[in-house]
C-alpha cells in the first residue's frame, strides 16, 4: 500500500477513533508533510520504508537546524504511525522495532512569573477596573472579563487552550468547581478556592449571563465568540505593557507559577500532578528542579551556619 494512503488513513483514526485535538492533528499533519516530501516517500509503497531510509530522513531533520526536542516530537509521530500500521497487521513488522534512537534534548526549566509582577499585574487591572465609572460599558465587562481570565490561570494552573475551551456547563461559579477537559480528552476537577477569584467569576458571568447562556462557552469576545487563546496571550502581553512589567510574560507561565510556589510551600508533587492533568509524573518533577534551584539559594543565604564564625 502507498505511504501517502496510510497515513490519511492513520490521520483519520487519531480524529475520530482517537479523538485528538484539532491543534494536535494540524501538528500530525505538519510532520508528516514534512516526512512525505523527503525523497518522495508519499509516493512508496510501504514495505520500502525500511529502517535505513528511516534513519537517513533523521539524519536530514538534523541538517534543517531543528531543535532536539523537535526533531524527537517528529520521531515520536512517524513512530505512532508504524505502531498503528503494526497492529492493523498491513505491515509485518514495525521498522522501528530495529532501530535504537536517542535524541538528547536540553533540560529547559520552565519559567516562571515572578511574585512581584504577578501582584503589579492583578494590582493594575483591579484599579482600571474601580477607575471605570460606567458599569454598563462594555470597557468594564471586558476588564471583569480580563480579570477573571487572569484569576483563573492563576488560582487553577489551567492551560490557556483548558480556559479558552472551557464549557459553560463546566463551571459552577457559586462553590468554584470547575471540571477541566484536558489533553487527550482527559477530565478532572479543580476548585477555585481563593474569594476574591470567585467573586470576579460571579461578577463576569452576571455582566454576560446572556450572551454566556447563548454560546457554549464561559468566556466571550467582543463578537459574543469563544476567547481564543491567541486573545488571551495579546490581553496578558497589553497588560503586561501598561503595567511597565519588563518580564515578558505568557499565559502558561502562570501554570508554571501555580506549580512551583505549591511545590515550594510543600505540597506533594502527586497532588500538582493531577491538578495540573499530567498523565506521568515524570513531566510533573521538571519542577522540583525549579524548587532545588531556589533551595540553594535558601541554603546560601538563610542557613544559621552563615553567623557561626570561629576565630582562630
Amino acid at each position: 500500500m502507498i505511504v501517502s494512503s496510510l497515513i490519511e488513513e492513520f490521520i483519520f483514526h487519531c480524529k475520530f477513533e482517537r479523538n485528538l485535538t484539532a491543534k494536535t492533528i494540524k501538528a500530525y499533519e505538519n510532520d508528516f508533510k514534512q516526512f512525505k516530501e523527503f525523497k518522495d516517500i508519499s509516493s512508496l509503497n510501504v514495505i520500502e520504508v525500511d529502517k535505513v531510509l528511516l534513519k537517513e530522513y533523521i539524519r536530514h531533520l538534523y541538517t534543517l537546524g531543528l531543535k532536539p526536542k523537535s526533531i524527537k516530537r517528529k520521531v515520536v509521530v512517524l513512530k505512532g504511525l508504524f505502531n498503528y500500521l503494526e497492529f492493523e497487521e498491513i505491515i509485518e513488522i514495525n521498522p522501528f522495532r530495529k532501530m535504537r534512537i536517542s535524541i538528547k534534548q536540553e533540560k529547559t526549566l520552565p519559567k516562571t512569573i515572578e511574585m512581584k509582577n504577578i501582584r503589579k499585574l492583578l494590582k493594575y487591572v483591579y484599579e482600571i477596573k474601580h477607575n471605570i465609572k460606567d458599569k454598563n460599558s462594555f470597557k468594564y465587562k471586558s476588564v471583569v472579563r480580563d480579570i477573571a481570565v487572569l484569576e483563573l490561570l492563576f488560582s487553577t494552573g489551567l492551560r490557556v487552550s483548558e480556559v479558552s475551551n472551557l464549557k459553560s456547563s463546566s463551571i459552577n461559579i457559586v462553590s468554584g468547581y470547575i471540571k477541566v477537559m484536558g489533553k487527550g480528552n482527559k477530565e478532572r476537577t479543580i476548585h477555585v478556592c481563593e474569594q476574591e477569584s470567585k467573586n470576579i467569576l460571579k461578577e463576569y458571568f452576571s455582566l454576560f449571563k446572556e450572551d454566556i447562556q447563548n454560546k457554549e462557552y464561559f468566556f466571550i469576545n467582543r463578537l459574543k465568540k469563544r476567547f481564543s487563546e491567541q486573545s488571551i496571550s495579546l490581553m496578558i502581553k497589553k497588560y503586561q505593557n501598561k503595567a511597565k512589567i519588563e518580564q515578558h510574560l505568557t499565559p502558561h507561565m502562570f501554570r508554571h507559577s501555580f506549580a512551583t510556589m505549591l511545590l515550594e510551600e510543600g505540597v506533594d508533587i502527586r497532588y500538582i500532578q493531577g491538578m495540573l492533568g499530567h498523565s506521568s509524573i515524570s513531566t510533573t518533577q521538571i519542577y522540583t528542579h525549579i524548587d532545588n534551584k531556589k533551595q540553594k539559594k535558601i541554603l546560601a543565604t538563610k542557613h544559621p551556619r552563615r553567623n557561626l564564625i570561629f576565630s582562630s
